[in-house]
């Protein structure tokens, strides 16, 4: 289709039928420092051959986990990805038929996404879960929207500090129109302290928020939370980590009546922040069923008694349906929620749970060993799973610009996010890490701080 460009008298039109009197008008709402404010400055073409090498020397500046000894956490974790979950979500049945959105999506898609949802509710303990979100971030607004919808409450979203801050940014940008308000409660011990929710609550709290393991890697007292939401008729909603439920109390076992998560660590590769995969699962009763977002897959038999399956509880044209829609997702991240499917069949409950059993023994023996260098110390002592958050003397992002120039992703800067913590840093340490790894970087450590 070629192009063609809007005349003067098109763009008259179209402006006069929004109601605006001029395009800049229309950009009003756009603050004036994130314009342009002036042409672009775009050098003269290159040729193919010039173009790759300069493209080749960009991607060059970067330092990929794959070529570092990789200790980041935060959301996002260097896990191991068995070669099968390549070999089948490489398929092209399945990576030409990603957006299943409508009815017409093919039976093998379908019957993955089923699968996947199968597994997210024996993951959570839950009774439904969708497929899916983009992310974590985006599976925390998508429960606190559906919150506001089973409780018809306009009140306060009561949310931990220990949360995710990147999550609460969301929440934060998703509640800007809406009619409730977000207050973040403070995690002075790197802990929400059930006693502050219980003082906070009232009959007018929409849900609370809380994250086990939470950003500083800590376990949360999760059932008293839960209960003191309950006891006021909030929504609880629990962020967690897939991996952790090897070992620890799935989100269901302890009263969750919303669980979110982000799926990157089952199965998809760190990728410069995504694409990434939403988890989001619920309570089975009707009120959380009608306002669940994203893909809900059903089984059925087709007219000849054959199982198959269809996309249920919506309707058709669900993504038109503007504020009366239940989700605003136009794409179920289907790859990203066949990779998850794939991963955790081929680890099985077993495997889970040797996963989780070596990442809570890494990490420990890491924290041990980290400790024990002079001025270093946990900053928080609570119980945690595969991250855990370090005292540091000195300046945190020069000791971490250091340790990268020796190979090592040590760990994120907590200064950017918590003021209070400028020399706190958080360390991830997965299955993946060896001892000798960690033996390296408590060396490298010790000598430059």
């Amino acid at each position: 289709m070629p192009y063609v460009l809007n005349t003067p008298a098109d763009r008259a039109a179209m402006l006069a039928k929004i109601g605006a009197s001029s395009v800049e008008e229309l950009f009003a709402p756009i603050p004036p420092d994130a314009r342009l404010g002036r042409p672009l400055d775009i050098p003269p073409a290159l040729s193919e051959m010039e173009l790759t090498r300069h493209m080749q020397a960009l991607a060059a500046k970067n330092r990929p986990a794959g070529e570092t000894v990789c200790f980041l956490g935060g959301g996002a974790y260097d896990h191991f990805i068995p070669s099968v979950v390549d070999a089948v979500a490489g398929r092209s049945e399945f990576y030409t038929a990603y957006t299943p959105y409508q009815a017409e999506a093919s039976q093998g898609t379908l019957q993955a996404v089923f699968e996947y949802q199968t597994l997210m509710c024996q993951l959570t303990g839950l009774d439904v879960a969708n497929a899916s979100l983009y992310e974590g971030g985006s599976a925390v607004a998508e429960a606190m929207l559906m919150a506001l919808g089973v409780t018809g409450r306009t009140g306060e979203v009561l949310v931990a500090a220990s949360v995710h801050p990147e999550y609460r940014q969301t929440l934060q940008t998703c509640a800007a129109n809406l009619h409730c308000r977000i207050r973040v409660l403070p995690t002075p011990d790197g802990f929400l302290n059930p006693d502050d929710i219980r003082a906070a609550v009232n009959d007018q709290t929409v849900c609370v928020i809380a994250q086990s393991p939470n950003f500083f890697g800590h376990l949360e007292e999760m059932r008293a939370i839960g209960d003191a939401a309950r006891k006021v008729g909030a929504v609880f909603v629990a962020s967690f980590d897939p991996i952790s439920v090897g070992l620890l109390k799935r989100p269901g076992d302890y009263g969750a009546d919303i669980a979110v998560a982000e799926g990157q660590g089952l199965g998809t590769p760190l990728g410069y922040g995504g694409p990434y995969l939403g988890i989001l699962a619920c309570r089975g009763e009707q009120a959380y069923l009608r306002k669940i977002p994203g893909r809900l897959v059903g089984q059925t038999t087709d007219r000849n008694g054959k199982r198959c399956w269809v996309l249920t509880l919506q309707t058709r044209e669900q993504h038109i349906r503007r504020e009366k829609a239940t989700s605003n997702i136009c794409t179920n991240q289907g790859l990203f929620a066949l990779r998850a499917a794939v991963y955790l069949t081929a680890l099985g409950p077993q495997g889970l749970k040797e996963t989780a059993e070596l990442c809570l023994r890494k990490a420990h023996y890491a924290a041990e060993q980290l400790t024990k260098i002079p001025g270093i110390r946990l900053q928080f002592h609570r119980p945690f799973f595969k991250e855990f958050t370090l005292h540091v003397p000195g300046d945190v992002n020069g000791l971490l610009a250091q340790l990268r120039m020796e190979g090592y992703h040590a760990g994120l800067p907590l200064g950017r996010w918590y003021p209070e913590l400028t020399n706190g840093m958080s360390v991830a340490v997965t299955e993946k890490r060896t001892k000798d790894e960690i033996d390296g970087l408590t060396a490298a450590v010790r000598e430059h701080v």
